[in-house]
């Protein structure tokens, strides 16, 4: 006598993951999420063990996150899968003040992202 199970958001061949509050601004996150878009999942997750950029081990935890959800809920096939969507948006930014000269002060923003990643299976004929 529950409520009744929300429809799935996703297509039949695909699956996803969500990083949110990421400690880095949605403009750097989306340099690391351009890196990675289209490609399939095992060479994404190469360009993102060897990325120089910090961040880029978060989005490749992400990343395999969304792997194993295509793998263990959706039983889809992970030599077929690739970077279907890769979006960065905007979270908080927390303010802080740093102490100036005369009495002033200057503002510091830290900002955080979201991270949302679709991985989805190639078709038969393109693989």
């Amino acid at each position: 006598m529950g409520q009744k199970a929300n429809p799935r958001r996703e297509a039949e061949n695909e699956a996803s993951a969500i990083g949110k509050m990421i400690r880095v601004s949605p403009r750097k996150l989306g340099l690391v999420a351009g890196m990675i878009r289209g490609l399939d999942a095992s060479k994404a997750l190469a360009e993102l063990t060897f990325s120089t950029k910090r961040i880029s081990r978060d989005v490749k935890k992400v990343l395999q996150s969304a792997i194993a959800n295509a793998e263990n809920n959706h039983q889809l096939d992970v030599d077929r899968l690739y970077v279907a969507e890769a979006t960065v948006g905007k979270a908080l930014v927390m303010g802080r003040f740093r102490a100036r000269a005369r009495g002033r002060v200057g503002r510091i923003q830290k900002p955080f992202s979201h991270i949302k990643l679709v991985v989805r299976e190639r078709d038969e004929e393109r693989a």
